[in-house]
């Protein structure tokens, strides 16, 4: 579960995001939505924790990510796939190595590396462009890539920036088709999009945003959940000192 209270975030005397507060249930297909500069990619970078929050809370199964350590942040990091607005494939990497490239700095066995990137390549109808360079890709064949290596962790939360903006109807279809399956698993996504119709194809409830506030929120009646812990908090006391320390630890879903 996903709660934000009263976040704002800003830079400098330019404030992007005001007084957000909503709660994400786990297993939820959420869309951002709002026009350009409306803080939507700044909610996900928020959410990755990439950024903090200038005043408010992001908590994550009941953790304040403001007191996560950095080294538990990173492990949570990891059980969160992000597709980035310009998918940010690494220019000299085939779409091989950039699909593997989540698991190898992870230390992943190269076995199964290679199993789970031969798998989704084929389940992504990417298997004839494994050696390719990103270069030559179709824009649709660039996010298929993209979005591979967000799943290729296992993510229990998949955050996705305008993910369909550049592509074709049929490209746009085909993303969509994806998130659908990926949804059906039981993972949580969270998309940031200006197009209305994505939103309604995914049947997906929408959170939209204006000059950086939430104006309405609508949730889809077919809603999918599944219950899912990302991160776990524990108190420990120390019988010598009587001190109370907070153990934080990354479980998976």
């Amino acid at each position: 579960m996903i709660i934000l209270k009263g976040v704002t975030k800003s830079y400098g005397s330019t404030t992007v995001l005001k007084d957000i507060t909503l709660r994400l249930d786990p297993g939820e297909l959420v869309c951002i939505t709002g026009k350009s500069g409306a803080g939507k990619s700044t909610l996900l970078h928020l959410l990755t924790g990439a950024e903090a929050v200038t005043k408010g809370s992001i908590e994550v199964d009941g953790v304040d990510l403001r007191s996560v350590p950095t080294p538990v942040m990173q492990l949570y990091r990891r059980r969160i796939g992000i597709v980035f607005q310009d998918y940010k494939l690494i220019g000299n990497l085939s779409v091989s190595k950039n699909i593997a490239f989540p698991l190898e700095i992870c230390g992943v066995d190269d076995a199964e590396v290679d199993r789970r990137v031969t798998a989704l390549l084929k389940d992504l109808d990417l298997s004839r462009h494994a050696r390719s360079l990103p270069t030559g890709l179709s824009g649709g064949e660039k996010a298929r890539t993209a979005i591979a290596r967000a799943i290729i962790g296992k993510p229990i939360i998949l955050l996705a920036d305008e993910p369909t903006g550049n592509l074709d109807h049929d490209a746009s279809k085909n993303i969509l088709e994806i998130f659908q399956r990926i949804h059906k698993q039981g993972t949580t996504i969270i998309v940031a999009t200006h197009d209305v119709h994505l939103v309604e194809a995914l049947h997906a409830r929408r959170i939209h945003i204006e000059e950086g506030r939430i104006v309405s929120d609508t949730k889809h009646a077919g809603g999918h959940a599944k219950e899912h812990h990302v991160l776990e908090v524990k108190n420990t006391e120390e019988p010598s000192a009587g001190r109370k320390k907070v153990k934080v630890t990354a479980i998976g879903g």
